[in-house]
């Protein structure tokens, strides 16, 4: 006896010529299949939200035009089982969920900038900008007006188009104020690690302490948007690093530890110091000695070697291995 075939037996007309043991065969696999899709949902969903522990939630307005620039945004703000990044390319808005134990949205966003693209908190280096490709480059609405752009708009005589009230004295002013700042802010910082760096030398952790708590608030003042591009970029990846060994100076009285987040710190500067200048040379020294042999490097503005690790134990101990500006 032929049956119908299966694709014929959408009605229940023709399934009631179908033999019991066939039809009730035919129900429970569409039902398997059917529990099977759904169970295979919920896994996903489990799966996904168990990516990511202690998760938390922001949205932020991340600049871009382009379905190329999805890609590039959500990759590079993703961090393993840390943070995910899904960005809307009509609204502008990132949601951004990430692990609040190991990261935090600043750290999404700055990995998202040093790729190119603006977003409400951090800007965008200008030569990681300017190697996007052309159909993905977008128009830079946060970022502040050079002086030379702000020339273009301006009449030959020094009045503005349409009738315009002439304020070119005070962007000339306010451009130079932005270059002047930009020094004064990186100078603070090095200065500030300059005393820090006497501090241990004299092996006062007291003193040592409070340096370090004004090295703080000069990490704070610097307004990473007015720094050179080369500035910028190296600044967004060591600045957390320089705040963390600022503090942990700062909260303790112990100058063995003091001197060890000392030596962590010294590294993050140096990167900076490799791409600013500060007006007089900057000496790289080292010391073979600390850490058991394994050495640890500092920044001075003295050629002459006084050595923060080892105090008067050990003052001349070390030699400069690199001189900066």
């Amino acid at each position: 006896m032929k049956y119908p075939c299966w694709k014929n037996t959408n009605t229940y007309e023709n399934r009631r010529d179908i033999p019991y043991g066939h039809l009730k065969k035919y129900l429970q696999m569409k039902s398997i299949s059917i529990i099977g899709l759904v169970i295979l949902v919920l896994l996903t969903n489990n799966t996904i939200q168990a990516q990511i522990k202690n998760a938390k939630t922001a949205t932020v307005k991340v600049f871009g035009n382009t379905p190329a620039a999805k890609t590039v945004i959500e990759q590079e703000g993703k961090a393993g089982k840390t943070a995910q990044v899904d960005w809307n390319q009509e609204t502008k808005i990132a949601t951004i969920t990430y692990d609040a134990s190991k990261t935090n949205e600043d750290e999404v966003l700055k990995r998202i900038a040093l790729a190119g693209f603006d977003s409400e908190k951090f800007l965008a280096p200008d030569d990681a900008y300017a190697k996007l490709p052309k159909a993905d480059q977008y128009t830079r609405t946060l970022k502040p007006v050079s002086k030379s752009q702000a020339a273009t708009t301006a009449e030959p005589s020094g009045q503005h188009q349409s009738g315009q009230t002439d304020h070119s004295a005070h962007q000339n002013a306010t451009a130079a104020a932005t270059v002047t700042g930009k020094v004064t802010q990186l100078t603070n910082v090095v200065d500030q690690y300059f005393a820090l760096k006497d501090a241990l030398v004299k092996t006062d952790a007291q003193t040592a302490a409070t340096k370090a708590a004004a090295l703080q608030e000069a990490i704070k003042a610097v307004d990473m948007n007015k720094l050179a591009s080369a500035e910028h970029t190296v600044w967004m990846k060591v600045m957390n690093n320089l705040t963390t060994d600022a503090t942990t100076i700062a909260k303790s009285k112990d100058v063995t530890k003091q001197r060890v987040a000392f030596a962590s710190l010294s590294t993050k500067l140096y990167e900076l110091a490799k791409v600013s200048s500060f007006g007089s040379p900057v000496y790289y020294q080292h010391c073979p000695m600390f850490n058991e042999g394994k050495g640890a490097n500092w920044l001075s503005k003295e050629k002459a070697v006084k050595n923060p690790f080892y105090g008067s134990q050990m003052i001349t101990c070390g030699s400069t291995v690199e001189t900066l500006n």
